[in-house]
């Protein structure tokens, strides 16, 4: 079925949403990495860039959820990440150790969107049910990856700021999970997967 004019403007301004977002967190960056050689910003400069391009060529959705709570939950997942600003406080940890903790957070990630592929979106949607890889484990591996690599830039960058913007996102992230998978269980192949992959996010923990 085509795309209405609305929802071609609405695909076009998501698109470029986040290429913005992401210049945005871009300069920031590399402007703290120029400055201090910390490698903790720059992995999750690397996880976001995974974000742009696979939004920019990602499969058309078979069933998407185009509710406003869905559009909010997922804006303000979105636009968290690339407002996380480096410096200002001390780190709790030494850079080898956030480090450490992005590039765990940054693996999930890849391997996740390695095995999604095209299958990747933003709004909650039906893309295709995927079993394989990571998707074994939990439901939901990209999302882990990417509360992985906040928790670590987080603890190299423990502003008020960037603690107050992490809540929020990764609460809208965790709701956006959820909502995915309420449209995903309308597909029977997916109800059988959930049968046999439990978790959503954290293996013996959610």
């Amino acid at each position: 079925m085509a795309l209405t004019v609305r929802e071609r403007i609405s695909d076009l301004a998501a698109r470029l949403l986040v290429a913005a977002l992401f210049v945005l967190l871009s300069v920031n960056l590399w402007a703290d990495f120029t400055k201090t050689h910390h490698f903790t910003g720059l992995l999750l400069l690397f996880s976001e860039a995974l974000v742009v391009v696979l939004t920019i060529f990602r499969r058309r959705a078979q069933v998407v959820d185009r509710t406003v709570i869905a559009t909010i939950i997922t804006a303000v997942s979105l636009v968290g990440p690339p407002l996380l600003r480096a410096g200002g406080a001390d780190p709790l940890m030494p850079d080898p150790l956030t480090a450490s903790l992005s590039l765990v957070g940054l693996a999930f990630v890849i391997a996740g969107k390695i095995v999604l592929g095209r299958s990747f979106g933003l709004i909650p949607a039906n893309r295709g049910v995927v079993a394989r890889g990571p998707y074994g484990w939990m439901r939901h591996p990209i999302y882990a990856g990417y509360l992985l690599t906040h928790v670590g830039f987080i603890a190299a960058h423990p502003t008020a700021w960037n603690i107050a913007v992490i809540v929020i996102a990764d609460s809208a992230l965790v709701f956006r999970a959820l909502l995915e998978e309420r449209v995903l269980t309308q597909d029977e192949r997916y109800r059988e997967y959930c049968a046999k992959v439990g978790w959503h996010l954290v293996p013996g923990v959610l």
